[in-house]
């Protein structure tokens, strides 16, 4: 019902990208023979649709499974159950061989613009190395394109022969993009790709992405804990939680008209530029729960303010309670 109810809101447009039942549990291993204690359920049975030129904006609080979604999505993280569909064709059964193919039609766009680039390599050799790998370009066409690259993401040519540690932490982020952008893909992972970086860089790194959306008309999953950055550049939100979504809809119907408990609470504590403005804030009670021994029932009930004797037992499905809003909870 959660696959189907999730596949609904995309219809009538051509998906891009559709995760259907998405699970991936990392095992526990213990012991002399390594066997397998338990698992980490750190993905539990995620499904959406992104189509084209829109963007799904992820968001949770840390350890709710964000960033294992995109790399599992990428296959940079096997899946452990679930199909990812890329234009109709699922690629979770894929080879390395066929899954080549498919590397140039998703790319990532790393959190941490210091790490994710290579000290040794120039910048412009960053850029162009996909370029290279995939034998698009080589030479004098490999430098045309890698310039060209630069000048969109708004960067000089002239700094195509510095090496990162001559960039500020924008300008990384820019050769981020550019790298993400050289083999002319149709979605792009954004794993927080703004959070490290100042208010004023993230605005400008915001304003390029979505001017890069409508140019070359992408597709992003957006993956970030900032709401207010994710109602800026989102289309649709899907709200995680403990490995699963509990909520999903579009983005002024969330932040308007909240329906789980626990995206209620991450929108009070969303902080308002006008002091003149009051809004209580929900204090959630507790800690998150491990996900190697989630709590039975409703995820959230350990924490849930609305608390009733059946959310601790009974397992709640995604439903719809309105055309393209799709909530987990018994309450609804």
């Amino acid at each position: 019902m959660a696959e189907a109810s999730l596949a609904a809101t995309g219809k009538n447009k051509t998906p891009v990208l559709k995760v259907t039942g998405l699970k991936k549990h990392f095992p526990i291993k213990k012991g002399i023979l390594s066997r397998t204690v338990g698992n980490v359920y750190a993905v539990d049975g995620v499904s959406f649709t992104i189509n084209e030129g829109e963007t799904l904006g992820l968001v949770g609080e840390s350890g709710c499974g964000k960033s294992t979604v995109g790399r599992t999505v990428l296959r940079l993280l096997e899946p452990t159950a679930g199909s990812i569909e890329i234009d109709g064709t699922d690629i979770t059964s894929l080879d390395k061989a066929s899954l080549r193919a498919f590397r140039r039609e998703m790319q990532i766009i790393f959190q941490d613009p210091y790490s994710s680039l290579n000290p040794r390599m120039s910048a412009g050799d960053i850029v162009g190395e996909l370029l290279k790998v995939h034998g698009i370009a080589e030479g004098e066409e490999l430098e045309d394109r890698v310039a060209k690259l630069f000048d969109r993401v708004g960067l000089r040519r002239a700094q195509m022969k510095s090496f990162p540690h001559e960039f500020s932490g924008g300008q990384r982020q820019r050769i981020g993009i550019a790298r993400a952008l050289a083999l002319n893909p149709r979605l792009i992972i954004g794993d927080e790709p703004v959070s490290a970086l100042d208010v004023s860089i993230q605005a400008q790194v915001i304003n390029l992405l979505m001017d890069l959306q409508k140019e070359l008309k992408l597709s992003y999953l957006f993956i970030a804990h900032d709401l207010a950055v994710v109602e800026h550049i989102s289309d649709h939100v899907a709200v995680m939680y403990l490995g699963r979504i509990v909520e999903y809809t579009d983005k002024k119907t969330l932040f308007t008209n909240p329906q789980h408990p626990y995206t209620e609470a991450l929108l009070s504590a969303v902080p308002i530029p006008d002091p003149t403005i009051k809004r209580k804030k929900i204090i959630l009670e507790g800690d998150v729960p491990s996900p190697i021994n989630p709590p039975s029932g409703c995820h959230f009930h350990t924490r849930c303010p609305y608390v009733e004797d059946r959310c601790k037992v009974e397992e709640p499905v995604l439903k719809e309670i309105e055309p393209g809003h799709v909530v987990c909870c018994h309450l609804r």
